[in-house]
């Protein structure tokens, strides 16, 4: 099986973030495939690795992953410092009206969407996408809890709140349920001209043509309300990632297509809480050595995989000098170990 490492992105990463932006097809926000946002893209990202931003939550850390064995890249993840900050991050959140009348001796409760902006200053966690090759490996395992290593090394750089934003239901085609009886009401453009421009711009434009009053979910179309807050197919398994990790969805979701919003407090995170800084000796390892996802704990230059090895009980853990290799670290080093125990 291959083996993989996330590392920080890079300028020369522009072909393959191209390429992985035009296979994730309709709805991924986060990777528009324009050229001018991918290479802005790479640069903040080469900034907030750096340190160079004038303030730390605009920072927009982008991770790639490697195939060790051939160099190529296949997938990538990110974490955003602090969402709704340099422009607004709207979304949808269900409110339940209650409704009585003594009169008519009726008593009954109904869901509306409200818009809001409720997540100013959260740290957001997403990009998340893997060539289908990579698929079933533990390679969406690594993609996904790399991003918790990376806000372990250095906390004060993100948010005490963190969430996800998970794609909705979407065809390959750009059609969505959702946006086709809801959105497309207000704004007169297609789903995919919405989600684009919603990536490209200061989404200055949502304010402008959303509507301004509670919507009544009950009076939307059946095929509208069925998709509201699930997620796309090929985003179940990030989801479910995500809960376990103490990822909750609350009754946010996407003005665009309906997906889910889940949060939660990034001291509650399983993959942080459960992690420690050990020291990182070479060695031989054993066919019973343990699962672990280890990063150099170094967010400057920014490296993590999964591998095996065994834990001494004196705050030392013993891998093959290859796995060394990958995280650019030598014998003594402190490194960030999370062993799989579940």
């Amino acid at each position: 099986m291959s083996a993989y490492v996330m590392r920080l992105s890079r300028a020369d990463d522009f072909d393959a973030l191209m390429e992985l932006a035009e296979l994730s097809g309709p709805g991924f926000t986060s990777l528009p495939v324009n050229e001018e946002r991918i290479q802005a893209r790479l640069k903040n990202s080469t900034a907030a690795f750096a340190g160079n931003l004038p303030r730390p939550e605009y920072g927009k850390y982008l991770l790639m992953m490697d195939d060790v064995e051939t160099g190529e890249v296949v997938g990538c993840s990110a974490v955003k410092a602090g969402v709704g900050i340099d422009h607004p991050f709207f979304n949808y959140r269900i409110i339940t009206l209650a409704q009585a009348s003594q009169a008519a001796d009726r008593r009954f409760d109904m869901d509306a969407l409200i818009l809001t902006n409720e997540f100013v200053g959260y740290t957001e966690v997403g990009t998340l996408f893997l060539k289908p090759e990579t698929r079933g490996t533990g390679a969406g395992r690594l993609a996904a809890q790399s991003r918790y290593l990376l806000m372990a090394a250095q906390p004060d750089r993100f948010g005490d709140n963190v969430l996800a934003e998970l794609r909705g239901v979407v065809s390959r085609e750009g059609e969505t349920p959702f946006w086709d009886c809801l959105g497309e009401r207000f704004f007169r453009m297609s789903f995919t001209e919405a989600d684009y421009l919603s990536a490209v711009s200061d989404n200055q434009f949502i304010l402008d043509l959303m509507p301004k009053y509670p919507i009544y979910i009950d009076l939307l179309p059946p095929e509208a309300r069925e998709v509201i807050g699930r997620v796309h197919p090929e985003g179940v398994g990030a989801l479910k990632l995500l809960e376990w990790e103490g990822f909750e969805f609350e009754r946010v979701i996407d003005i665009f297509d309906g997906g889910p919003m889940v949060t939660t407090r990034r001291s509650v995170i399983r993959t942080i809480r459960e992690s420690e800084v050990l020291t990182v000796e070479a060695g031989d390892v054993g066919d019973d050595a343990t699962q672990a996802l280890i990063s150099n704990d170094r967010i400057e230059d920014f490296r993590t995989t999964l591998a095996t090895g065994e834990p001494t009980g004196d705050e030392q853990f013993v891998v093959s000098p290859d796995v060394m290799e990958r995280l650019k670290i030598k014998p003594g080093d402190k490194a960030r170990v999370w062993l799989r125990r579940h």
